[in-house]
């Protein structure tokens, strides 16, 4: 088809090639003007609905020109609304006359008049960098494009860069039966890429097997395959329009189509793998547009600590279930077990004193630093006297309670390496379990003992030989502690980037798991005392 039939100042080779030489000057944008002219979809899946998410995603500024209002949501079109031709002129003159336009990305036209409207503004500014989705069927199966529109937008394609049909719009285009075969698509597209001079982004959706192959077809025929595995999800409403506008805007910044459609392609992939956690609709879903913002978004406040505790459950659940957990709460803990524990716990507290003034050297206002160094201060002088006054009480085995056992030591050296080497949001995520899981567990055998020496017991609480220390988990100092450092790891968590938080969750995960071991440890390394002594 002659470009000229309908646009007759417009020479093909003469005009692709001067627009060669205009998108040369426009490489490295760090933050492309992309004007997206295509259909509204109110359900927000594809359209300029679509391409402002997408064009966002890729660190372009979105625009938008529209061409047709839609009634439709997942399950089908309802209806459609063309607006006059000369208010689509009238909104793409507005947005050039003030705004340098970097990429265009062209999807629903509808008639042939929108299409003439198109065209004779792509001659007169024409972008550097032009993308155009054939849109001719919705993902529903329903037709949105008449045979005149069609007519025009085979006039329409020696004005553009890049053509994205899928099978049966590539078979449309060319008055062909769509391809059922791979090789039978790029042949077709070859035809279409040689017969106007541009390139085509054949795509391989539509065909049955395990992957989902693309390719970009040049006009001497030359083709560049691109391969992934086929996503298996229902949710690929607007995937044509996203893909489309996601090329048009890495074009402008890399100025290399190869580059732009392979890293196009690998977002697509990504945004249908993660397109079951929109649930919209009842028919085929939309892409996740933004799934790489929304993975490194900041949490909203609290959020971050609930998702910890959440994932520290199964810590939870295995400390309650440890015998010295249980035999603490019953009174029957051996005396030797206690003591080991206690000997430990006090050996932990002196380097944990040190950690917790690490945090408060690292913190970034003076409220926290002071938070941090009262800790640091307290386990000092405060919970090392309260050990040591219970160990008096408790000889058995006391040298070998008083020796770093393994567990002590891994949890130590953990919360030093990352007190040297991590961020200040990983160290408050680091020392939290012996404040959170602590205080937990201390809420739990408090409960016990007071079960224990309670309205329904015989027992009186002179009867339980821990009971004593049982009634030190209700210290309200310690629970309001407890919450202080929970908040400051939110606030901590909203600051932080993505790989912060990231570091937040390794270095939260492994302490919990120390607590864990911490409460296991002295029944598992613990040393039998001599007969009768304990």
């Amino acid at each position: 088809m002659n470009t000229t039939a309908l646009f007759p100042d417009a020479s093909p080779a003469a005009f692709s090639a001067g627009r060669e030489s205009a998108a040369q000057q426009q490489l490295q944008l760090e933050h492309p003007r992309v004007l997206s002219i295509a259909g509204s979809d109110p359900s927000g899946g594809a359209g300029i609905q679509a391409d402002i998410k997408t064009i966002s995603a890729h660190g372009g500024y979105a625009m938008a020109a529209i061409t047709a209002l839609t009634a439709q949501n997942t399950v089908g079109v309802h209806s459609i609304h063309t607006p006059p031709a000369a208010f689509l002129t009238a909104q793409l003159a507005a947005v050039s006359a003030d705004i340098t336009i970097d990429a265009v990305k062209i999807g629903m036209l509808g008639t042939a008049e929108v299409v003439t409207a198109v065209g004779e503004w792509l001659k007169q500014t024409q972008p550097p960098v032009v993308v155009l989705d054939p849109v001719m069927v919705a993902t529903s199966g329903d037709a949105l494009m008449d045979r005149e529109a069609l007519t025009a937008m085979l006039s329409l394609l020696g004005l553009v860069h890049l053509v994205t049909p899928n099978i049966p719009e590539l078979g449309a285009l060319l008055g062909r039966p769509a391809a059922t075969s791979w090789d039978g698509a790029i042949a077709q597209g070859r035809e279409l890429a040689a017969a106007h001079q541009l390139r085509v982004l054949v795509k391989g959706g539509h065909l049955p097997g395990a992957d989902c192959p693309d390719a970009l077809v040049s006009a001497d025929g030359t083709v560049h395959e691109f391969r992934a595995p086929r996503i298996d999800t229902p949710n690929t409403h607007g995937t044509g329009c996203s893909l489309s506008a996601a090329v048009a805007t890495l074009q402008a910044q890399t100025g290399d189509w190869s580059i732009s459609i392979d890293h196009a392609k690998d977002w697509l992939g990504h945004a249908l793998e993660t397109s079951r956690e929109l649930r919209v609709g009842r028919g085929p879903g939309p892409i996740n547009h933004l799934h790489e913002l929304w993975a490194n978004a900041t949490p909203r406040q609290n959020s971050f600590s609930r998702e910890l505790w959440q994932d520290c459950a199964e810590q939870r659940a295995a400390i309650a279930s440890l015998d010295f957990i249980k035999e603490l709460a019953a009174g029957t803990l051996s005396r030797h077990h206690f003591a080991y524990y206690l000997g430990q716990d006090a050996l932990y507290l002196g380097s944990y004193s040190r950690v917790l003034a690490k945090a408060s050297a690292l913190a970034p206002n003076e409220t926290e630093q002071k938070f941090w160094a009262a800790g640091a201060q307290n386990c000092l002088e405060v919970e090392m006297s309260l050990h040591r006054d219970w160990l008096s009480h408790y000889p058995v085995n006391s040298a070998e309670a008083m020796t770093q056992g393994p567990v002590t030591k891994h949890y130590v050296d953990h919360l030093q390496a990352v007190a040297f080497s991590g961020s200040y949001a990983e160290v408050v995520a680091a020392v939290l379990p012996c404040y959170w899981l602590y205080a937990d567990v201390g809420a739990m055998l408090h409960a016990d003992y007071l079960a224990f020496t309670g309205e329904d017991s015989t027992k009186s609480p002179a009867e339980h030989p821990y009971g004593a220390w049982l009634q030190t988990y209700a210290s309200a100092d310690f629970a309001q502690a407890t919450e202080t450092a929970i908040s400051i790891l939110d606030e901590a968590a909203c600051r932080g980037s993505a790989s912060e938080r990231a570091g937040m969750k390794v270095a939260f995960a492994h302490s919990a798991q120390y607590e864990v071991d911490f409460f296991a440890a002295p029944h598992a390394h613990a040393q039998q005392p001599p007969h009768g002594a304990g």
